[in-house]
């Protein structure tokens, strides 16, 4: 079997999760370089990766002749420029979301693309791969609850996670971009129309340091789409029982409701505390299979030459939105994206 030659950058949480399933559980995948700047990480790919090659600088990886792909999962400030120098290496390009921190940055990388049509390059959405979430796509294709015009979708982190994710504020663009970039994507997929208005509102309810920090651990958005169709977004730092992402699509005929509740599996506990089930701890362990089901997609697209439905296009149109939503969270005001698209371009 043929297999694609893969470099990832960012050996992190979750970049060392990607490297595990590349190496490991892709049969026509094989991670032959990694870059760091984290000793410990570097140590971390000798040891347990088998990787040819480890890097602590980026652009030397990319002088690597036998890499023909790229996984990026460093930090969202510089996922654009990452983007860009690789694909004018000639490499293909998976990036975890989100594009880029501003509007500015998504829109240059497409335009940087433009010159590379040979190239696949993918985003990260990876709950477009999670198979509940494919399920409820496939009903609403089907018309088996009629037209969608209100979706709710939340992302919720257990509270022992805010600590570490207050260090990734000033590189991460805030919750909304962080967070919500995800609920963005998954409500304009399902209502198939573009968001035209934002109210956002929210704050630093328990963990005052992230209003320090001008971002907040609990918001909701409230979006207006093309269409007159609707969606709430909420996000949240603060949960004591675990993650807890949940969408719900009300429809003209019907409702589908993905993720709710929150279960870790389909056991039911009963005793001295009650009747109870189980929740995941991490956003990971909710997604695990979804995540490794989009990196083999990935290579397949690359493979078959194929390029993949999370394009940067879909990329860009959830950072704009989530952009809104901070501008919107910041002015204390209904926004028009419309507005938001001027003042960035």
């Amino acid at each position: 079997m043929k297999k694609l030659n893969i470099g990832i950058v960012g050996l992190g949480r979750l970049g060392k999760e990607y490297a595990i399933n590349i190496q490991y559980r892709v049969p026509n995948a094989n991670l032959i370089a990694a870059c760091s700047l984290n000793k410990d990480e570097i140590e971390y790919a000798k040891k347990n990766l088998e990787v040819e090659k480890t890097y602590t600088d980026f652009d030397q990886m990319l002088t690597n002749t036998n890499i023909e792909a790229v996984v990026i999962i460093s930090s969202t400030n510089v996922h654009a420029e990452q983007i860009i120098k690789a694909i004018n290496k000639g490499l293909h390009v998976f990036c975890e979301k989100p594009l880029g921190v501003n509007i500015k940055e998504c829109l240059m990388v497409e335009e940087e693309a433009k010159k590379h049509n040979d190239l696949i390059i993918m985003v990260g959405f990876v709950r477009r791969y999670d198979p509940s979430y494919m399920q409820a796509k496939k009903t609403i294709k089907e018309n088996k609850v009629g037209t969608p015009f209100f979706v709710r979708s939340q992302t919720v982190d257990k509270d022992i996670w805010a600590p570490f994710q207050l260090e990734f504020v000033k590189t991460g663009g805030g919750i909304f971009h962080d967070f919500n970039v995800h609920d963005v994507d998954l409500a304009r997929w399902f209502i198939g129309s573009e968001v035209v208005k934002v109210w956002s509102q929210g704050g630093a309810y328990r963990f005052k340091e992230f209003g320090r920090a001008n971002d907040a651990d609990n918001t909701f958005s409230f979006c207006e789409f093309k269409n007159g169709s609707m969606a709430l977004i909420g996000a949240s730092r603060t949960a004591p029982h675990g993650h807890d992402t949940f969408t719900e699509i009300i429809a003209t005929e019907g409702k589908l409701t993905v993720g709710s509740p929150p279960s870790k599996n389909q056991v039911q506990i009963s005793d001295k505390y009650g009747v109870r089930q189980e929740c995941n701890e991490t956003f990971f362990d909710r997604f695990k299979n979804a995540f490794l089901i989009q990196i083999q997609d990935f290579v397949d697209c690359v493979m078959k030459n194929v390029q993949p439905d999370c394009n940067l296009s879909n990329a860009t149109e959830a950072t704009i939105i989530t952009t809104a939503m901070t501008s919107s969270f910041k002015m204390k005001s209904i926004v028009k994206v419309e507005d938001i698209i001027l003042k960035n371009k």
